[in-house]
């Protein structure tokens, strides 16, 4: 079998195979059936976003090619939904001035997700890598689960200087704990059991 390809996709490609990827965060997060089209529709308008960039990795098959993992991300500001929510919980939690250094230039990702059978292959790693870079904005901030003992996304995550932001965060409507966690860009490769 092939090893699996990474490519970036613009936008309109992006709607266009949505139901793919769909069906790699349903693999990988196993969210309630109920909020598919709620996540569908949230995705369809984060393709409109300003800085919108969005990678597939894709496994050839012998009739094309099916998604395995993919990640997007844009340029964060006010008026955005999960922006808004998160600067006012660091500003609640820790000040304006702290809240407008991580939000006020920052690249968020909205979504990572690597099929469980393709997990452990570096796919993420190389994802976050690439999603952010060249990117021009200071920081990039996204939102995990925030679980015992601490999940591999986390850790990831950690491992290129991401740190928490916030944590045990429950975002409006209900649902398990996030941690909001934020990193300087460029990225850096963080030694374990290094801290920023």
């Amino acid at each position: 079998m092939r090893e699996p390809t990474l490519r970036e996709i613009d936008a309109k490609t992006f709607r266009r195979v949505l139901g793919g990827l769909l069906e790699v965060y349903v693999a990988a997060m196993d969210p309630p059936p109920a909020q598919l089209p709620g996540r569908q529709t949230i995705m369809l308008k984060h393709a409109t976003y300003p800085g919108f960039r969005a990678l597939v990795v894709e496994q050839r098959k012998v009739f094309g090619a099916s998604p395995v993992a993919f990640a997007y991300g844009f340029h964060g500001a006010s008026g955005q939904w999960w922006h808004d929510v998160v600067d006012d919980e660091l500003r609640e939690r820790a000040g304006y001035e702290h809240a407008a250094s991580w939000l006020s230039d920052a690249y968020e990702v909205a979504e990572l997700h690597v099929r469980p059978e393709y997990q452990g292959r570096g796919l993420g790693r190389t994802l976050l890598t690439t999603l952010c870079a060249g990117r021009r904005e200071r920081t990039v901030v996204l939102s995990t689960l925030d679980r015992r003992p601490e999940t591999p996304a986390k850790h990831l995550y950690r491992s290129v200087g991401f740190h928490d932001l916030l944590s045990e965060f429950e975002f409006p409507g209900g649902g398990p704990p996030y941690a909001v966690m934020g990193a300087r860009l460029p990225l850096v490769r963080v030694e374990a059991g290094a801290r920023r």
